[in-house]
């Protein structure tokens, strides 16, 4: 494969590789007849090949000093699949899936299937992004593929499927990236793709390896970055696997307090080289072979403690971990965007490694959703005295750089849909809605939404079918899609509302004369916004709002449009007066203004780089 096979081998031995999805597993030869088998597996007594092409009979596969075992099939098939028989160090003899396969057989089949590696159709002109967001807007839709949407007979769509529709939808609603839940290979179909089987193997529900690779091709043909999501902490139990892969523990830990997570599933061992080389290629495959535009990376806090669980202490095996996976990912991606869900208070999540930071370059900000929805779930008589809970994050928030998420965690297992959460009568719950969307898009961070927050559902979401698209035959919820898709361009043509959005200097609370009424100022790219939220029931005629300057303020959007479902009560020009604004905000309506003339949005400055997080 043009490699230096013995220098990959020294490096995967020793946690330094982040190719060896290019090696290792099945894989054709070039100028070769047939295909090579290589795994790692240094317990087993013995390794052998069994495939449909030759019955199921197993070849034996040879061992060399090192621990991996190759063979050479002549006769190997592409589209064929195998197995690898292993009898283990424990005297158990059991069939494996390849731990390096790129595709595998539909569940519940979970035999490995034989592909070769081919570039995508725009691998000769793909370039990464200009850079990872820094200064430039970033609103992130949450997909399922499975269950966004479906075909006639409730079959899933394929990934080139997707693309038609898909395109189009995000481009309506603002969207500048589409993050997919993770599409490794997993055998049960509740786990949303978070307990992973084959960590090399795009699952095979929605089509093969080249299909994703058009979708992919597609969403970057429109300009719309693909972030994958990604599982670094823990794997499936089940006995195709990774689970005492040789009759060892060869991945997870040795001792059984820490080898189980609280999932059932089994934990990565990061003490262990191989491992760490093992999720680096992992990781490397989807940004280099899939060429998506970044990682996001599932339950850090798992990482980072034993167990999830401060308490028992900082696991530093976990971090040195994710300090080489980041910073070997910016080395060989500079571009790629890397992403931590991490709900603990661990610091330096997003400094660069080389300052002590853990090398992310985004983190999810748990406390501002759960603030935000606690907040706009209280009852509306006590919003008034609730309101230091919304300017909270804004303690804390240039301590990291923080991505907002509305995620699908929240719209499952009992907890409702975000429309649901908030209190009152159909009419004033979409009202509700429509304003914390729109303190959302004013507040500083990136953004991320899951699939169908935006139709304002009340059904909690169910990856068994697809999303309510029949809701938009209902005014109200066409209506309140028409506002989530309005505050998604604003937010794409307002600097102020994300160019230097991690300068505390460019977000101020502004003090009102109505203890329910919360309004904030945002500055940037030479344009600076005011943003004003009704927490109450009540209308709001005369709402005075602390302002600095002379020039009349127009009203870019407000939430109780009569297009969003609202009762029309909205905003002429504001004309400062005496270091302020007088406005009017129909119950629970917030409303953002600008200074009068032209629109101050304009293109997305060039990136910053690194340095602009220091």
């Amino acid at each position: 494969m043009g490699m230096d096979l013995a220098k990959e081998r020294a490096d995967f031995l020793a946690g330094r590789s982040f190719t060896a999805w290019r090696w290792l597993g099945g894989r054709f030869a070039p100028g070769a007849e047939g295909a090579v088998f290589r795994v790692y597996a240094p317990g087993a007594r013995a390794v052998g090949l069994i495939a449909g092409w030759n019955g199921w009979a197993p070849a034996p596969m040879a061992r060399d000093a090192d621990g991996f075992w190759t063979l050479t099939d002549p006769a190997a098939e592409e589209g064929g699949l195998y197995k690898y028989r292993i009898l283990g160090a424990d005297g158990r003899t059991v069939d494996r899936a390849d731990p390096f396969a790129l595709c595998t057989e539909l569940r519940p089949g979970c035999a490995s299937r034989l592909i070769r590696l081919s570039p995508t159709r725009a691998a000769a002109g793909w370039r990464p992004a200009p850079g990872r967001g820094y200064d430039r807007p970033m609103n992130i839709y949450e997909l399922h593929a499975g269950s966004w949407r479906r075909r006639a007979d409730g079959g899933w769509l394929f990934y080139g499927e997707l693309a038609e529709p898909l395109i189009p939808y995000l481009q309506r609603h603002g969207f500048t990236h589409v993050e997919l839940l993770p599409l490794a290979e997993h055998p049960f179909d509740g786990s949303w793709g978070y307990q992973v089987s084959g960590y090399f193997s795009a699952t095979s529900r929605y089509g093969d390896p080249r299909g994703l690779q058009y979708l992919i091709d597609e969403l970057h043909r429109a300009d719309i970055g693909v972030l994958m999501d990604f599982v670094p902490v823990h794997f499936v139990a089940d006995d195709f696997g990774l689970h005492r892969f040789d009759g060892t523990p060869l991945y997870e830990y040795d001792h059984p307090d820490i080898a189980q997570s609280a999932w059932g599933s089994c934990n990565f061992d990061y003490y262990k080289p191989v491992v760490r080389s093992f999720l680096q290629s992992a990781a490397d495959l989807w940004l280099s072979f899939y060429h998506c535009d970044g990682l996001r990376m599932d339950a850090v806090s798992n990482a980072l403690y034993w167990q999830g669980d401060p308490s028992r202490g900082v696991n530093a095996g976990g971090v040195e971990f994710l300090r080489g996976l980041n910073s070997g990912l910016h080395r060989r991606h500079p571009g790629a965007v890397l992403t931590a869900e991490d709900s603990s208070t661990f610091l330096k999540v997003t400094a660069p490694v080389e300052y002590g930071g853990l090398g992310f370059d985004y983190k999810w900000d748990m406390g501002w959703m759960h603030d935000t929805l606690d907040f706009f779930a209280a009852p509306p008589e006590v919003r008034g005295r609730l309101r230091g809970q919304l300017a909270f994050s804004m303690q804390y928030f240039s301590s990291e750089l923080y991505l907002l998420p509305l995620s699908h965690d929240e719209v499952v297992h009992g907890k409702k849909t975000i429309l649901d959460k908030l209190p009152g009568g159909y009419e004033e719950k979409f009202a509700q809605c429509r304003a914390l969307f729109a303190y959302m898009f004013c507040h500083p961070g990136k953004k991320l939404s899951f699939m169908g927050n935006e139709l304002g559902q009340f059904r909690e979401w169910d990856e068994d079918r697809e999303l309510d698209w029949n809701l938009l035959e209902y005014p109200m919820h066409a209506a309140f899609d028409r506002c989530f898709a309005a505050l998604g361009q604003l937010y794409l043509e307002h600097p102020a509302l994300w160019d230097g959005e991690y300068d505390p200097k460019n977000w101020t609370a502004l003090n009102t004369e109505d203890p329910e009424v919360f309004a904030f100022s945002r500055t940037g790219g030479g344009e600076r916004l005011l943003f004003a939220l009704n927490l109450s029931g009540a209308l709001k005629q005369e709402a005075g709002v602390a302002w600095r300057g002379s020039a009349p303020l127009r009203e870019l959007l407000n939430t109780d449009d009569e297009r969003f479902g609202g009762g029309g009560r909205v905003n002429g020009p504001l004309i400062p007066a005496y270091g302020g604004v007088v406005l009017q905000l129909a119950p629970f309506a917030a409303a953002v203004f600008a200074k009068s003339g032209p629109s101050a949005g304009r293109a997305a400055p060039a990136e910053a780089g690194p340095d602009a997080r220091s």
